[in-house]
């Protein structure tokens, strides 16, 4: 057996892929996991009838029926996202990911640690709650490191006597994180034993544990466990345009809570205003496009617009995904520290900014409309208010800044970027715009050494950054 060790940092181990952004153990989730940056995904196997390693959870389908006693042929059928391990192997290989496997069904314990072997992928970890899998797996002769998976109420050290690997499966505590003693981790190193921990999806449970020294932490969200940390040299901020929207439907919690989670400053979000005053979250005038209603926004009221669906148009993963008020993209900002971009489309100054000033986090927004009478009107009712200005939009730097005080200037990757430099040091921050995920302009960008940067595609934006970090 060939043990990864204790990584620098945790792995981020997608459990059952992303699986909190597309339909769990299919191969939708686990490309979703390697574009949120997980190091191994978790995968359930279990056996069909005619000896195939099928990725699924559960023993039994809707219908009743045994798994095991059904043909790979006939399991496509009913299920044709039900991917083979050999399918999820191939795919890991071609992004680069490794995979934590599961094992549910004993007969697939033998075939799967062959096929990993087969398999030019790393790190892999090859698991099981049963204590028989895990015994036959290491007489069998593993070179993969064997996991335990201990069952809340089970002593981990002796459930996870044979394994290598103590994965502690204790989520549905009230205070997970208090569980993990110094005690119980001396005791697993005194056994020559590492620790994996439970899917975790609460920021604050997560911040308690990423820091202890484990091997892997699940999560249905793995952009949560290692956030995003800019270079240490040039501590930047990334805003990311309409949340996490290549993840997520645009404008909508999810999106924008993967964006938070994976620990990128700020998020960006269009405000327009209802027939009945409410201020909600959604890009275009009219709904028919990310919605299943139709018609301007600011003819329904909320509770109308709370009746659509705004996710079901990305992929039926997200159908009944609401549109959101501004009052809980505040809440979201409160949960994750987080900060935020406010475009006023329809909606007027005021009533955004009353909401902003009464959730406390005036300084932790700034503004930015087309409309140039918003943002006169806002600078009038807040001196205090941080407005954008666009440099393409006025003829010199000094115009830009002079018109409402601008406090950030936003550039977009041309000749006027140059701009940059004169404003290092001084209290109006530059920000570089670019919707686009070419490495090229994001290498000229990162050499304009802008205070932020607005991006539709953050997460590649932030593997460019990573792998630059590395290679230096």
């Amino acid at each position: 057996m060939t043990s990864p060790g204790i990584p620098p940092r945790p792995y981020a181990i997608a459990h059952r892929g992303a699986s909190a952004y597309a339909p769990a153990n299919t191969l939708a989730a686990f490309r979703k996991a390697a574009e949120l940056g997980a190091d191994m995904w978790e995968v359930d196997i279990r056996f069909s009838t005619d000896g195939i390693p099928i990725v699924h959870h559960d023993a039994t389908l809707a219908s009743g029926e045994a798994l095991n006693t059904l043909s790979r042929a006939a399991l496509r059928e009913i299920m044709p996202d039900c991917p083979d391990l050999s399918e999820v192997v191939a795919l890991a290989a071609e992004l680069g990911a490794g995979i934590y496997a599961d094992i549910k069904d004993a007969d697939a314990a033998l075939a799967t640690m062959h096929l990993m072997q087969d398999a030019e992928i790393a790190p892999v970890i090859i698991g099981a709650f049963s204590p028989e899998i895990v015994q036959t797996l290491k007489e069998a002769g593993s070179t993969y490191p064997v996991a335990g998976l201990v069952p809340l109420g089970a002593d981990p050290h002796s459930h996870a006597k044979d394994a290598d690997i103590i994965h502690l499966c204790w989520e549905r505590m009230p205070t997970p994180q208090d569980t993990l003693t110094r005690e119980l981790f001396g005791r697993a190193f005194r056994d020559g034993k590492e620790v994996v921990l439970w899917h975790e999806e609460d920021p604050e449970r997560m911040a308690a544990i990423r820091t202890k020294p484990v091997t892997g932490i699940c999560s249905d969200m793995p952009e949560l466990v290692n956030p995003f940390r800019p270079p240490s040299d040039y501590p930047f901020d990334i805003v990311c345009h309409r949340g996490a929207n290549s993840i997520a439907p645009e404008n909508t919690l999810p999106a924008l809570e993967c964006a938070l989670a994976a620990g990128f400053g700020y998020i960006e979000v269009d405000l327009h205003i209802t027939s009945d005053g409410e201020i909600v979250v959604i890009h275009d005038n009219t709904l028919d496009r990310t919605t299943d209603g139709s018609g301007p926004v600011t003819q329904h009221s909320l509770a109308e617009l709370r009746a659509l669906d705004a996710g079901g148009w990305v992929d039926p993963f997200f159908a009944g995904i609401k549109v959101p008020t501004l009052g809980e993209v505040l809440d979201l900002l409160k949960r994750y520290d987080g900060r935020a971009y406010l475009e006023f489309k329809s909606a007027p100054p005021k009533p955004v900014l009353d909401q902003v000033e009464r959730a406390g986090l005036l300084d932790r927004v700034f503004f930015w409309s087309f409309n140039r009478d918003f943002l006169v009107e806002l600078r009038t009712l807040s001196p205090a208010a941080r407005i954008m200005a666009r440099r393409q939009d006025y003829a010199s730097l000094e115009d830009t800044i002079a018109d409402f005080d601008a406090n950030i200037v936003e550039f977009i990757p041309t000749e006027e970027a140059l701009d940059i430099a004169p404003l290092r040091g001084s209290h109006v921050k530059s920000m570089l715009a670019y919707m686009g995920s070419d490495t090229e302009v994001f290498a000229k960008m990162i050499k304009a050494r802008p205070d932020f940067f607005n991006l539709n595609q953050p997460f590649a934006f932030s593997r460019f950054v990573d792998r630059g970090r590395h290679d230096g």
